[in-house]
């Protein structure tokens, strides 16, 4: 038994863990005879989550993804049933909400209104414009939303001989704790915010209304989890601004608010080691190895592989490339650039627009400076995890030049798996950077010089430095696994109780 079972086993006894996300670990489908099927889902949540699905006294509530998940849930009226998923020992709950509410919730304030503004991606010239669709949008979709999870979390308790531990995630559900509290005052809540946490003038781009109630409901967990010390203090900092009424004990990161503590605690995101390890040696990813082997050949790679979001900075990073390629001409028909990116989000406006901007950039660089037996940049675009770790394991320097961002696991994933000793080019912006910054080449992400620099630098590498790095890589990220993420925040949570 694990130290994380074991932690599980102790914390659970007598308690139930409920666990709330948006997107849940089990999605349901029909298959060529129209009967549903389980399958386990893919989300990062769910994948993070993972390890935890084996404990049977835990609860996990999410939004009902497809029309599987609103048949096999009765419409949302049926209690608590036990996922399908093979080795899932959970129970389900999935929240039903009308397509129009929802739509509101996650198309209107989610996303856009609060990825965008946590990742600091607004132009304040042009967006966001906070009109009434989005005032609405708040009252009658975010809220409405976050009220149907606390009363269906509500429902679940009530057959409990004990209040139950809670446990939120992310930007969806920011409103949860302070509806759950309001009719459990006893319960142990702990939200984890995957997202960078921005400054407290940046927020103010947001009607103040709508800050003060995210900050009055964070405030009321008992435990708020951060990616990094900076998301950490920043929340610190807005909670100060906005909520005169808290005293925050900035030794200790704490607030008191309303007659309760709410410690705010960093809780680095990680990986999975042995499943990635696992992935990179199935035959899948194996046969996708032996194609990108058979088409670079003795040349050179990098490798970027990102979900197809503005805040990723893909065309920046291939104007670097595009840099590199002008001023070394040493390196044509000696490199490749393999590139890939899921869609992401693609009924949204600005990421249509970016991934127009992708195509663009690429076709002028292949253009260019491809020949009839070389192409520069390959764009792989498609949702298929075993192609993008085998391109990890073939890489020469993987370019993670993100804006801002919570973490990036794919920082984390590559040095595990890959096989040629390559060198992460990493932005300081890039939540994965703290943990990671002496081992890597350090990046600003809008410095194009500066990136295409530390690609030729990644390049030129001695092989002895080469293997250094990725040596050192591969222990600061291996000894902090997925278990070691979860054992910790459980750990504080029992501290709690």
């Amino acid at each position: 038994m694990t130290n994380l079972q074991r932690k599980c086993t102790d914390l659970l006894k007598n308690r139930r863990l409920i666990l709330a996300t948006n997107r849940g670990p089990t999605e349901y489908h029909k298959d060529a005879n129209g009967v549903l099927v389980a399958k386990k889902a893919s989300s990062g949540i769910a994948t993070a989550l993972n390890p935890l699905t084996n404990n049977e006294n835990i609860t996990w509530i999410s939004s009902a993804m497809g029309e599987g998940d609103r048949l096999i849930s009765n419409q949302g009226q049926n209690p608590r049933m036990r996922s399908e998923v093979p080795n899932h020992k959970i129970d389900l709950r999935f929240i039903v909400t009308s397509r129009r509410i929802y739509h509101k919730y996650y198309n209107v304030i989610c996303n856009p209104l609060l990825w965008f503004l946590q990742h600091y991606m607004w132009n304040p010239l042009y967006n966001p414009n906070v009109d009434s669709t989005i005032h609405d949008a708040w009252t009658n979709g975010y809220v409405e939303v976050n009220k149907s999870f606390a009363e269906t979390i509500i429902d679940e308790a009530e057959s409990e001989p004990e209040p139950p531990i809670i446990v939120s995630h992310d930007y969806h559900l920011y409103l949860l704790p302070k509806f759950i509290r309001e009719q459990l005052p006893k319960s142990v809540i702990q939200h984890f915010i995957h997202l960078p946490w921005p400054t407290s003038r940046y927020w103010q781009m947001i009607p103040r209304y709508m800050i003060h109630d995210i900050l009055d409901s964070l405030c009321q967990s008992n435990l708020l989890g951060f990616q990094t010390f900076q998301d950490k203090q920043s929340f610190l900092e807005t909670v100060n601004h906005y909520l005169p009424d808290t005293q925050i004990d900035w030794n200790n990161s704490a607030i008191t608010y309303k007659g309760l503590t709410c410690e705010t605690k960093v809780y680095p995101m990680t990986i999975n080691v042995p499943e990635i390890q696992r992935i990179a040696t199935s035959p899948r990813a194996l046969a996708y190895e032996d194609q990108i082997r058979s088409t670079i050949r003795d040349s050179r790679l990098i490798v970027r592989v990102d979900r197809a979001e503005p805040n990723r900075n893909i065309v920046r990073g291939f104007r670097a490339y595009e840099l590199l390629l002008a001023q070394h001409p040493e390196l044509l028909e000696g490199i490749f650039f393999f590139a890939f990116l899921v869609p992401s989000r693609t009924h949204i406006r600005q990421y249509q627009r970016y991934m127009d901007e992708i195509n663009e950039i690429t076709n002028k660089i292949n253009d260019q400076y491809g020949t009839d037996t070389w192409k520069p940049i390959q764009i792989f675009l498609d949702n298929n995890y075993s192609q993008a770790v085998a391109g990890l394991k073939l890489y020469d320097v993987l370019l993670i030049n993100t804006i801002i961002e919570g973490m990036n696991l794919v920082a984390k994933e590559g040095p595990i798996v890959n096989e040629r000793d390559g060198v992460l080019v990493l932005s300081e912006s890039c939540g994965a950077y703290p943990q990671l910054k002496d081992h890597v080449l350090a990046v600003s992400p809008t410095d194009l010089h500066g990136t295409m620099e530390a690609l030729f630098q990644g390049l030129s590498m001695t092989p002895s430095e080469r293997r250094q790095k990725s040596k050192d890589l591969y222990e600061s990220i291996s000894k902090e696994d997925i278990n070691n993420w979860l054992f910790r925040q459980l750990e504080d949570i029992g501290d709690l109780l």
